[in-house]
């Protein structure tokens, strides 16, 4: 039986799914669609959390042609550059050399020597096509300096895993052996998968240096949550699904395509506003962020100049873009046109409606024997319509819908009366579980009608959401 026929049938949704078998909701939701394969160990845990119901073959129909000599992949001719260290997490970055050679890629492989503890030199050979470089101090190769041209000659450095010990040399600028040596030296994007125990994971001396990495450019990938190799531990820690390292591998280098949408300008609003009440409560929306800020991502890697207007969130900032962090509605408005002039708005933020017409200036309390109380409330500035309307109005406007019912209806009302250029609308009542949630089911409601997409990952979406705006802008396609 395949994936999505289990579930549909099951009535089990794909975050408890994923619960269930220790990955992500994203991860549950490509396997679901067909957009990716699983590695063994996860395929086994799914054919037991689903009674035998979905066996690991019931994923080989589903999995990506092999991208051999003429093929086409999506990370077709890219150069990957693989630092295995030394953690359990090892075993997969086996198959982490097939999937990226199925995608296109030519992988040259950097052994650690406590990665050579996991796996073999002849394994990851024969899986990558060639020997695995070991040694810094390697006479055949370090008489040109080898070292250098490992760390020139690649268009993406993954390293998977990437244990604390490599972290914290990185993070400090060590190079004591071979892989440190080309990570120091290399010009080229940083991809890392962490993978170690939950609670080195969550020391402050990782912490410190994730923080000091993520501001040096490089981007991470994981670690999830679930039980680790060592008996009773379990928390996060897990390396990242082969899948999600492959997805995010092929986001880092643009995608397909290159950067069509280079040169042009846009302005993204992301994440909840907060409205204040008193000085410690406000009113909201429950929105994440997770999808405004992977738009704003995903136009920077489509070589867009993006400027990011948060509200409060818990996540980072994408890499590539400028943001800006407000509170409240008036500030994400005077923040968005300070950012126009531009080619493209996108409003993902969830904006409150409303507002206290007097905040308080010290906490409200309770009254004894008063019930109930009443909050005199105003309207918040309509962004969307602001600038939809505005004389700085960009070519191209998206706003968002988040509705409980009549989705599409109340979607396309809502582009008419904002002047919205399209509208992307999504089901959000509590038992999707979009809000804060990693997956979405949207609608694209545009003059020309609506197209329905099936349920992706919240990367997913915004990088189908790019593809479309490059589609619209240059002229190829009309959406």
């Amino acid at each position: 039986m395949k994936l999505a026929e289990w579930i549909n049938s099951s009535g089990v949704s794909a975050r408890e799914l994923a619960s269930r078998v220790e990955t992500t909701e994203a991860t549950i939701s490509r396997l679901r669609n067909g957009r990716a394969q699983p590695s063994m160990e996860l395929a086994q845990r799914i054919a037991h959390a689903t009674g035998g119901a979905v066996t690991p073959n019931d994923f080989l129909d589903s999995a990506p042609e092999s991208t051999g000599a003429g093929s086409s992949g999506t990370l077709e001719a890219a150069r990957v550059l693989l630092v295995i260290s030394g953690g359990i997490a090892a075993y997969k970055s086996l198959d982490l050399i097939r999937r990226l050679r199925e995608r296109g890629a030519a992988v040259r492989v950097v052994l650690t020597r406590a990665g050579a503890q996991f796996v073999t030199p002849l394994s990851v050979g024969a899986l990558a096509g060639q020997a695995p470089h070991t040694d810094l101090f390697d006479a055949k190769s370090e008489f040109d300096v080898g070292h250098i041209r490992l760390a020139r000659e690649c268009d993406l450095v993954v390293v998977a895993p990437a244990t604390a010990d490599i972290m914290a040399k990185m993070a400090h600028g060590q190079a004591d052996d071979l892989a440190t040596a080309v990570l120091l030296a290399t010009d080229a994007p940083l991809l890392l998968a962490p993978a170690m125990n939950p609670h080195m994971w969550a020391s402050k001396a990782t912490q410190r240096n994730v923080v000091q990495l993520t501001s040096d450019g490089a981007a991470l990938v994981g670690p999830n949550r679930g039980e680790m190799a060592e008996s009773g531990e379990a928390g996060i820690g897990r390396m990242a699904e082969v899948a999600e390292i492959v997805d995010a591998a092929e986001r880092l280098l643009g995608g397909p395509g290159g950067k069509p949408l280079s040169g042009m300008r846009a302005v993204v609003t992301s994440g909840p506003t907060h409205e204040p009440i008193d000085p410690v409560r406000y009113i909201a929306n429950r929105s994440s962020g997770k999808q405004g800020h992977a738009i704003a991502a995903a136009l920077a890697k489509a070589g867009v100049d993006v400027t990011l207007v948060s509200g409060p969130v818990r996540i980072p900032d994408p890499q590539g873009v400028t943001a800006v962090h407000v509170e409240s509605a008036r500030e994400m408005l005077e923040a968005v046109e300070k950012a126009l002039p531009a080619d493209i708005g996108v409003f993902a933020a969830a904006v409150a409606d409303w507002r206290s017409a007097a905040p308080a200036d010290q906490k409200m309390k309770k009254e004894t024997g008063v019930d109930t109380m009443a909050l005199d409330l105003v309207q918040n500035p309509d962004i969307l319509k602001l600038v939809s309307r505005g004389h700085k109005r960009p070519k191209l406007v998206i706003g968002f819908a988040a509705e409980t019912q009549n989705v599409v209806e109340n979607a396309m009302a809502k582009r008419k009366a904002k002047g919205a250029d399209w509208i992307v609308a999504n089901d959000v009542g509590h038992a999707r579980g979009v809000m804060g949630g990693d997956v979405n089911a949207i609608h694209l409601v545009s003059q020309n009608g609506v197209e329905d997409w099936p349920e992706m990952d919240k990367d997913e979406v915004a990088d189908r959401l790019v593809r479309a705006i490059a589609e619209h802008v240059t002229g190829k396609v009309s959406v």
